[in-house]
């Protein structure tokens, strides 16, 4: 007689093979043939409706606006202290309508305009001698350091010594007060390029002017604009200090003849027409910013 060895056969079914249970194949059928049901974290019921981004952005304004509006009507401001927004709005429009507010506005930003060039020019090219020469570096660096901790504003005596009350101080604190942003920002986005990329182009048998042209001065951009924005922002501010000096035009002229007669409203209208002009200008920076660096993506945001 012969024994087998095969095993013993079970009884038992496997767990694969229990009723109600679905087997391997019939999950893998499900997996393949639909998608399992996704139960959402948050109901729907409780989920935040999004805000529009241009109503979150000026609610805050508009917020301000009603309760200057509020405080003028009962009294808490006075004329004296603060006129209302409606005398504002009113005024604007009357020196809009009789050509003092539009002139004076072309003389601002005349000032301003050579200002921020001369102010380019000179920040640009110290940063460019300073960032790519190291002997520039040596020469100019430690005195604009120094130079950039005395409030440009503390120079305007000096600056009527040397040039009068012409319009060369107007533009010579412009200048001054721009150059400092632009230098400090060139310089450091020059000397941020990476070590690695100057390596790989001149491995790639790129010449000096090569290696500035297509290596640090696209490099050097970010930073370039963030000192133009930075710049702008101050152009504005030396504008307002400028134009107190003798000044026979321009919207500072017109906020000092308001001064002399407690005209809050019309100095009121010259700070909105500056925070106007401040804000227009670093819209075009920005927008200059996104076309010239669209090589490299951002974090925009959620």
């Amino acid at each position: 007689m012969s024994t087998s060895h095969a095993p013993p056969v079970s009884s038992a079914r496997s767990p694969e093979e229990e009723p109600g249970r679905p087997t391997d194949k019939a999950s893998e059928g499900q997996a393949v043939g639909q998608s399992p049901e996704l139960v959402p974290l948050v109901p729907s019921s409780t989920r935040r409706t999004r805000v529009p981004r241009w109503l979150r952005r000026t609610s805050g304004p508009l917020l301000l606006l009603v309760l200057w509006q509020v405080l003028t009507s009962v009294g808490v401001l006075t004329p004296e202290v603060l006129a209302s927004p409606g005398t504002i709005a009113r005024v604007g429009a009357d020196l809009v309508s009789d050509g003092s507010l539009p002139a004076a506005m072309g003389v601002s930003l005349q000032r301003v305009a050579i200002g921020l060039l001369c102010g380019v020019v000179v920040g640009t090219g110290l940063a460019l001698l300073s960032g790519l020469f190291r002997v520039g570096e040596d020469l100019v660096d430690a005195s604009v350091q120094m130079l950039r901790t005395v409030p440009f504003v503390g120079l305007i005596p000096l600056f009527i010594i040397w040039f009068g009350i012409g319009e060369a101080p107007k533009v010579a604190i412009i200048t001054l007060g721009v150059s400092f942003p632009l230098y400090l920002n060139v310089y450091a986005g020059i000397r941020g390029v990476d070590s690695h990329l100057i390596e790989a182009g001149e491995s790639l048998g790129l010449s000096r002017w090569g290696l500035v042209r297509h290596v640090v001065l696209p490099g050097a951009l970010p930073g370039a604009m963030t000192g133009l924005r930075y710049s702008l922002g101050i152009s504005w501010l030396a504008l307002v200090f400028a134009e107190q000096i003798n000044a026979d035009a321009g919207i500072g002229f017109l906020m000092v003849q308001a001064r002399d007669f407690l005209r809050t409203d019309v100095i009121v209208v010259c700070l909105i027409v500056y925070a106007f002009l401040g804000l227009l200008a670093d819209f075009v920076v920005r927008s200059l910013e996104r076309l010239l660096l669209q090589w490299r993506p951002t974090f925009t945001g959620r």
